[in-house]
């Protein structure tokens, strides 16, 4: 059965944008405790565990200013880094940084160990493209962006940087549904109980006055919803 939505829109292809491999280089941990880290901190370090695999954790630190530099990139967390100590090159991906309330200083860095062929779950950034071809928007409506990112599970070797998403042909009133979305080989969405909606685009204020639009579009409800 031909999918109604499919034969009159087109299918969004994503843009081929896959983060670049982060080289991190570390040292082992001698001691354990708050104490400790403090110290390493003192010393422009960054404590740090690696983690999985089956194999047990790994007590690291790293120096601050690389780290920070590689948080600049905007793609940390969708980078596979290559963690650099005694030797040895340990494939990773960055799980958690806590940082400073105040100085927003990195404090302490999970990464987990990726084994071969390994899947794992990210939260990859979505962009929308070709605008001016939406009828909707050039009426005046506006993209009413319900999620800005999307959770996919992919081959740890092929995570996306993001997802472009074409809004040609769409009207106001309509949305933007996962299901409109053709993703990349080596990657599936999270959530698959459902076909949830990325975006709409909503009546502009005087169009809604005129035709005395008080209803909610579907994506602003399931925004409230969430």
């Amino acid at each position: 059965m031909v999918d109604p939505i499919a034969a009159i829109y087109p299918v969004f292809e994503r843009q081929v944008l896959m983060s670049d491999t982060l080289n991190l280089p570390a040292e082992t941990r001698e001691r354990a405790g708050k104490g400790a880290s403090r110290a390493l901190r003192r010393d422009g370090r960054v404590p740090a565990v690696v983690y999985g695999g089956n194999e047990e954790p790994l007590a690291i630190h790293v120096e601050a200013k690389e780290l920070v530099r590689q948080l600049g990139t905007g793609h940390f967390f969708n980078s596979i880094v290559e963690v650099e100590v005694g030797g040895k090159k340990l494939r990773t991906l960055p799980k958690d940084v806590a940082f400073h309330p105040v100085s927003d200083r990195p404090l302490h860095v999970d990464f987990l160990r990726l084994a071969k062929g390994a899947s794992v779950h990210v939260n990859v950034p979505v962009s929308f493209v070709n605008e001016e071809k939406a009828p909707g928007l050039k009426r005046g409506g506006v993209l009413n962006v319900v999620r800005h990112e999307l959770e996919l599970v992919c081959a740890a070797d092929k995570i996306p940087e993001e997802i472009a998403i074409d809004v040609t042909g769409f009207d106001v009133g309509e949305s933007i549904h996962i299901s409109h979305v053709k993703l990349p080989a080596g990657s599936e969405s999270a959530i698959t109980d459902r076909d949830f909606t990325i975006a709409t685009i909503v009546a502009p204020s005087a169009l809604k006055s005129e035709e005395g639009d008080t209803t909610k579009t579907e994506g602003e409800a399931e925004a409230e919803a969430e």
